[in-house]
């Protein structure tokens, strides 16, 4: 029997509340070598992103991961912190802790850059926060595409958004760095609201997680109490919703993802579409035949369509819980 190595993984993100589940996760599946955490403004400010992070992993048990402060803005324009994280980002849950370590002395494109490009295998890049970091990275060392496995991002809609009716918060936080992360020249892959809203994890889970004495286990518990089921979801009261974490459970376990190639781009327009992401679902023209799109480029992209919700429910309670 072939043992299956762990797989190198990198997470960049805006540390609020599903961002600190997306971090339980990865720092405690054996199948995953957290290599790095880089951070971005957006749940909150970029300096409260670093402060969250260290405490999560912290509280997670994580081994010397370095982590390093990203941009504080987006490209172009100023900074639109979420709201739904609490004023610290991170629920306002009572009692976490500082953080004892410290973040590392570069800045979060030269730690992307060094980790990606000394990484013995290939390393799965995991956005869970809007792309700006990731935007710099690619424009300014685009050797490190030769490293990249994928990149697996939580972003995007093919339906509804959130932050406006059409856009997703973290493609409408900084719509030119998403779109240059389309043009990345690596597998894509697009863990979208569509698939995001449905992980859910029951309440009775809910509960058990927060009733523990472990430290990681609990903040899992306290963290999906702040983050209930989309409206409509067949939940009870207490179920709470994975989020981000989902983007990080499809690396690990991608057949609970179902996906499809298709092309994908991002409107930057002024008004009520920007930050959209226009995924196009048609049927491909007949060889020769003549569209009306033109001779417009489009990035294909593995776009998630469905997920296994008891499937990856079930991956994270496995590894995140402990006594």
């Amino acid at each position: 029997m072939i043992e299956r190595r762990p797989v190198p993984v990198i997470i960049d993100c805006d540390t609020g509340v599903d961002d600190a589940l997306a971090l339980l996760f990865a720092v405690r599946h054996p199948g995953l070598d957290l290599r790095a955490v880089t951070c971005v403004a957006g749940n909150t400010d970029v300096d409260g992103v670093v402060r969250n992070t260290l405490t999560v992993l912290d509280v997670a048990g994580a081994g010397d991961v370095p982590v390093a402060r990203g941009a504080e803005r987006p490209l172009i324009e100023p900074a639109r912190s979420a709201t739904v994280h609490g004023k610290d980002g991170m629920g306002d849950i009572a009692g976490l802790p500082a953080p004892a370590r410290t973040a590392v002395d570069v800045d979060a494109v030269t730690l992307l850059r060094r980790e990606i490009l000394a990484s013995p295998r290939p390393v799965t890049l995991i956005p869970t926060a809007p792309l700006t970091n990731i935007a710099l990275l690619l424009r300014t060392h685009p050797e490190v595409t030769r490293n990249l496995e994928r990149i697996v991002f939580m972003g995007g809609a093919v339906s509804v958004g959130n932050a406006t009716p059409v856009a997703e918060f973290n493609v409408w936080h900084d719509p030119e760095a998403a779109a240059i992360l389309l043009t990345a020249g690596v597998p894509i892959t697009m863990y979208g609201l569509d698939v995001f809203r449905r992980v859910v994890v029951p309440g009775r889970d809910v509960r058990r997680l927060r009733a523990s004495a472990e430290p990681g286990t609990r903040l899992a518990g306290d963290l999906l109490a702040h983050r209930p089921p989309a409206p409509g979801a067949d939940a009870d009261e207490d179920a709470g919703g994975l989020g981000d974490a989902g983007a990080v459970c499809a690396v690990v376990d991608p057949a609970g993802l179902t996906t499809r190639l298709l092309p994908v781009e991002v409107c930057l327009a002024p008004g009520p579409t920007r930050g959209q992401t226009i995924v196009d679902r048609r049927p491909p023209p007949p060889t020769g035949s003549g569209t009306h799109d033109g001779l417009r480029e489009q990035a294909l992209v593995d776009v998630g369509l469905d997920v296994d919700v008891e499937r990856y429910a079930r991956l994270y309670l496995g590894t995140v819980e402990r006594d």
